[in-house]
Formats: C-alpha cells, sequence, structure tokens
C-alpha cells in the first residue's frame, strides 16, 4: 500500500481511535476485524504516516477550573507576513488559547478561550490579549453552553 492511501480497515482503525484513544490493539483488532499483528502495523503506519496526531487526555473542564469559553475575533492593523507571523508566535504561547483559526471575513482570527471565570479572563484581555502584536481590535462573544464539544 503506497504513503497516504487508506482503505477500509484505515478507516475503522482512524474512527475507533478517534472516539476511543486508549484502546488496546487486542481490541482494537476485534472492533475492526483484523488480527493483533496487522492491527498494530497499520496502527504504526496511521501514525508515521501522520494521519494520527498523537494520543492525548481530555480534561474535564469544571474539575481543573476552566469552566468559561469565550470566542475572541481579532482584527489586526496590518496582515502581512511579518505581523501574522508575530501574532501567531505570541498567540501559540498563551495556555488559555485553546483554538487559533485564521479566518477569511470581516476579522483576522478566531480565539477559543477557556478561562476560570470571566474575572480571569477581564485580566487575561488587559494584561495580555491586548499586548498581543499587531492587535487593532478585539470583539469577544461568550459561550453560554456547548451542545457539541470534542467530548461530547
Amino acid at each position: 500500500m503506497k504513503n497516504s492511501e487508506i482503505d477500509r480497515f484505515d478507516t475503522l482503525i482512524l474512527q475507533a481511535l478517534s472516539q476511543e484513544g486508549r484502546l488496546t490493539v487486542t481490541e482494537l483488532s476485534k472492533r475492526v476485524g483484523l488480527s493483533k499483528t496487522p492491527c498494530q502495523v497499520r496502527m504504526k503506519r496511521l501514525l508515521s504516516e501522520r494521519y494520527i496526531l498523537g494520543f492525548k487526555a481530555v480534561l474535564n473542564p469544571a474539575k481543573v477550573s476552566l469552566e468559561q469559553v469565550l470566542f475572541v475575533e481579532v482584527k489586526l492593523k496590518q496582515t502581512n507576513h511579518l505581523a501574522l507571523s508575530e501574532f501567531n508566535e505570541a498567540a501559540l504561547k498563551i495556555t488559555e488559547i485553546e483554538q487559533c483559526h485564521m479566518i477569511a471575513g470581516s476579522f483576522d482570527y478566531l480565539l477559543k478561550i477557556r478561562t476560570k471565570d470571566m474575572s480571569a479572563y477581564r485580566e487575561l484581555l488587559g494584561k495580555v490579549m491586548s499586548s498581543l502584536p499587531h492587535v487593532d481590535t478585539t470583539s469577544t462573544h461568550v459561550s453560554m453552553q456547548a451542545i457539541k464539544d470534542i467530548i461530547s
């Protein structure tokens, strides 16, 4: 099988692991209908070819005091290569930014931010977000309830 070609078994492996990343190879092989060794070989190939980027624990936001979710629109003063690169580099360093997407539209970035509460966000906005390079304006949208999230 050539690099970047996936078949039905690979697709089943990817679907199973995306739902339950801690499956043992034995359990995974049962679910996809392969014996253990071919399943393990396919899984290693999917990892090496970067179909699977990694495995991580999904934390319960309530248990780790990060229940406040906000979406922040960011408009930059300029969008040349240097400005975008400097903003990207700075945003990557802020742990409260859970996701950062460059957007085609009326603003330049959409950030998903998670904090303890609104007070913690106000402090982050005043001390950190306002000092990000090339930021012109921000507009914050507060999530009232997550209807569907990665753990839903």
